[in-house]
């Protein structure tokens, strides 16, 4: 069948005609699934569900680590006709509680770690626990066991139509309570086709899955793409384990956020830095021979035959064996997006011989609206438009994106859904942008987020924090502060394994503190700066920072659950510190440069 109209027909289709090849599965194969399998558990669930009063339209929470059992049970409600949604792992019981009314669900499917949050949140729902026998809920075997024998399985997906519901997506809330955004079985074949079309992705690629479900991300690229593409799907179920899954799974395509990306290239370096001096320099000269050979090619332009040769030298010596040690030695497409992602950490894995193709999306284009892609890259832009989409520019510079994958709207928020689509189908992003004559999209910022200092200058914040980030792998997050102000300032937070490292080197306590104020850090992250500072304007130059103790987690008060700064919040939280980098006479906390 080339043309499904629904998940569900895909996902028929797929386990019909592959029933004995594995779909889901964990490191080491401690869980593994056949398609056939993974079709006799989606009917149970579905059925069980059905028993618990879960009908077409109907939602079903899902609060999970990425594990084999989120694919089941979301394909599961998807055949009865149901709306599968997940939640960030990271919610307080209050944010939870906010999106369950707004879902509207009356079942929560979830596992012990998570259930304190799920009753403390105080929604009345049914709880359906991956374990058995823990006290007040169903288990998922349980659940599977449950349906009725009469139950018409065939029935219930074949009626399900490309205008329902597939999932609700709720934003992860920089501006205020997230948003769910409704999408539909129609706009996701679009989405997927569009990835498809931009990355050849084949039947059977190997993907890894371990963003978290509730971000549009893992949905398309794991999730999704399994069901329309048969591609093999590895679930990591603890985000630190990140390495060991890439080793296990050697991915085709993957998808990660840039500040995976610059944990890769940090983990690279501090190996590095522990190897003796002369394999040091090899590997040095290997990576930067990889970067100026990846610099002309990515360019179009000639490389000198000299470079080609020291290039296959290189790759022989050292780069190929990176790409093995990553575990991306067989990733054909290799995919950064959901926030910006500064040059230098894209030539740097162009160098090692892992292209790293950028994109730009919302949750409210199902993720996907421009592309970098083979063929078509200009590193520094997010691509040019996807199969069946279109970009423009209104007059203030805001990109506005128009396309098939677009939302049916925010869930119960017309309001809201009317000033982000226009009548004329067009999303008003929220992004500024600029749009080159090749039809490449760069973003400058966010519309609302944007620096106007007291001069009248506006700056891009997000330019600052990068070009500083950029300097140094040591730096986590960097917040560019400047609006009514004088002259720019920043809050810096040093990366949690980059810091643990620093600290046994320099022998000191792995305290945040003991570490954010020893003499040499300050120094290091100074000199970052300092490095930032020169590829800018001068306007833009950060005059003053302070390195903060904190450590910042996602989904704290801080960072959202993707990674995204709540730059309010951080504000309100910070006001001391950043008063004090405007002081007249500054603490020592204060770093002038």
């Amino acid at each position: 069948m080339s043309s499904p109209e629904t998940l569900c027909s895909a996902f028929q289709d797929i386990a019909g005609r592959q029933p004995d090849v594995v779909a889901l599965r964990a490191p080491g194969d401690v869980v593994s699934l056949r398609w056939r399998d993974y079709a006799e558990r989606v009917r149970g669930v579905a059925a069980g569900l059905a028993a618990l009063g879960v009908g077409r339209g109907d939602t079903v929470g899902i609060m999970l680590a990425n594990r084999p059992e989120f694919h089941v049970v979301d394909a599961g409600a998807l055949h009865l006709g149901a709306v599968p949604f997940s939640v960030y792992n990271t919610l307080a019981a209050e944010q939870l509680a906010y999106v369950l009314a707004n879902a509207g669900n009356s079942v929560v499917v979830t596992e012990e770690q998570f259930l304190p949050v799920v009753r403390a949140s105080g929604a009345d729902v049914r709880v359906v626990c991956l374990e058995e026998g823990v006290e007040g809920t169903m288990s998922l075997r349980e659940l599977e066991e449950s349906g009725a024998p009469d139950f018409d399985f065939d029935a219930a997906w074949r009626a399900v139509g490309p205008d329902d519901l597939a999932t609700i997506i709720y934003t992860s809330g920089t501006t205020g309570p997230p948003k769910g955004v409704e999408l539909t079985h129609r706009n996701v074949l679009a989405v997927a086709d569009a990835v498809k079309q931009a990355f050849q992705v084949r039947h059977g690629d190997r993907v890894l899955s371990f963003l978290p479900s509730a971000h549009i991300a893992d949905r398309v690229v794991a999730h999704y793409t399994s069901i329309l593409f048969g591609s093999v799907v590895t679930s990591v179920a603890d985000p630190k384990q990140l390495a060991a899954g890439l080793a296990d799974c050697h991915p085709t395509v993957f998808f990660a956020v840039p500040r995976v990306w610059q944990k890769f290239k940090l983990a690279i370096d501090t190996a590095l830095a522990g190897e003796p001096e002369k394999k040091r320099k090899i590997a040095t000269w290997a990576i930067q021979t990889g970067v100026k050979h990846a610099k002309l090619s990515v360019a179009g332009k000639p490389v000198p035959t000299l470079l080609s040769i020291q290039h296959k030298l290189a790759d022989k010596l050292v780069l190929s064996k990176l790409r093995h040690k990553l575990g991306l030695d067989e990733c054909r497409v290799a995919v950064s997006g959901a926030a910006a992602i500064p040059v230098d950490t894209l030539e740097y894995f162009w160098g090692l011989g892992i292209p790293v193709y950028e994109v730009w999306g919302m949750s409210e284009t199902a993720g996907l609206g421009t592309s970098c892609r083979p063929g078509q890259v200009k590193l520094g832009s997010v691509g040019m438009a996807v199969h069946g989409a279109e970009v423009g520019l209104a007059d203030d510079g805001e990109l506005l994106v128009r396309s098939p994958s677009t939302m049916r709207g925010y869930r119960g928020d017309p309001q809201r859904t009317a000033e982000t689509i226009d009548m004329d189908g067009w999303v008003h992003t929220g992004d500024i942008g600029v749009i080159d004559a090749d039809g490449f999209v760069s973003i400058v910022d966010r519309k609302k987020e944007l620096i106007i200092n007291s001069g009248g200058k506006n700056m891009s914040p997000t330019n600052i924090e990068n070009a500083i980030k950029a300097a140094s792998s040591v730096i986590g997050q960097v917040v560019a502060i400047g609006d009514d102000r004088p002259y720019v300032t920043a809050l810096v937070v040093l990366d949690v394994d980059a810091a643990a490292g620093l600290a046994a080197k320099l022998g000191v306590a792995a305290s945040p503190s003991a570490i954010a104020e020893h003499e040499q850090v300050r120094e290091l992250v100074a000199e970052a700066v300092r490095a930032g500072n020169a590829r800018l304007a001068r306007v833009e130059q950060v005059k003053r920072f302070r390195i903060l103790s904190a450590a910042w987690e996602p989904g704290g008060d801080e960072l959202t659950p993707t990674l995204k700064l709540r730059r309010k919040p951080i504000a309100r939280k910070y006001a001391h510190e950043i008063d004090d980098l405007y002081a007249e006479s500054p603490s020592p906390a204060t770093i002038s440069v």
